[in-house]
Order: C-alpha cells, then structure tokens, then sequence
C-alpha cells in the first residue's frame, strides 16, 4: 500500500459565524399568552395536509416578551411517532436568538393524551433547557379537534 503524502495547511480551517436577522418587526410577530395562542398559531402554521397523517415535532421560539420568533420543524415520522432529537431542538433555540420555547408535536390518531414517551421526552428537554438557562415553557400536543397542555396539565 502505497501512502498517499498529504500537506495539511492547518491555517485553512473554516469559520463559524453567529448572526441573526429577523425578516418581520418585533411588533408584527404574534404573541403568545397562554396555551390557546400557541395552540392557534401552531395549527395555522402546521401543514393540514400531513397533521392526521404523520407526526411532526416543532418548536416554537420565543423572545423575551413572549412574540414568537418563529417555528422550526425539528423532525418529521410516520403514523405512530418520530424521533426528536434534543441538539437540533436547543440548536434552532440557540441560533434563533430564543429566551423561551414552546414544544409541540401532533398525534395522527386525534389521541390527545400524552404518551409515556411524551412524558419522558419532555422532562429530558426541559431539564437540557434549565442547564442552558432556555426555559421550556409548555408542550402541546395538536390534533385538529384541539390541544393537550403539558403546562396547563402541572406536567412541566
């Protein structure tokens, strides 16, 4: 086997960047009180088309005053659930600039009653969020007929 002499330049190394820019006003973007306004503001963005098909999992980032920076898709699965991966949750919560965030996902069936895996996935991310002082602030579950608190059930 023949070794293959490679100059590595050490100083070629790529950059990493941090930035933000918002396309719409702090003042045109919803804000959320409680978790009816979330519910409605996650069911007008959420594809109709796939909400009693296949279960998705988003996260709504929040700014300090409660308005929503914007929601972010963190996974897409089939009929019976979808794998949630907590680095890309508090990585979208951490480039998008967000103080708070919101966690949602829909079950296909209409069933509105978390599952033990709901529960658990839960409590392991608000506990990640605590560590990174990025309070999880609710977790609803959405179906078309209506949502399920995590908050509003004393379950965070």
């Amino acid at each position: 086997m023949e070794a293959v002499n490679q100059i590595i330049n050490l100083s070629e190394v790529a950059e990493i960047t941090l930035g933000y820019k918002p396309k719409v006003k702090s003042n045109q973007r919803p804000k959320v009180g409680c978790s009816r306004e979330v519910y409605e503001v996650l069911y007008d963005f959420w594809d109709k088309d796939t909400l009693e098909l296949a279960e998705h999992f988003q996260v709504m980032l929040l700014n300090r005053a409660n308005r929503v920076l914007g929601i972010c898709t963190i996974s897409k699965g089939g009929t019976a659930g979808t794998v949630v991966d907590a680095k890309l949750v508090f990585g979208a919560a951490l480039k998008g600039c967000a103080q708070s965030i919101i966690l949602s996902h829909n079950h296909p069936s209409g069933n509105l009653m978390p599952s033990e895996q709901d529960k658990r996935l839960t409590a392991n991310l608000v506990n990640i969020g605590k560590a990174l002082d990025l309070p999880i602030l609710d977790h609803l579950i959405v179906t078309e007929d209506g949502y399920y608190s995590f908050a509003d059930e004393g379950e965070l």
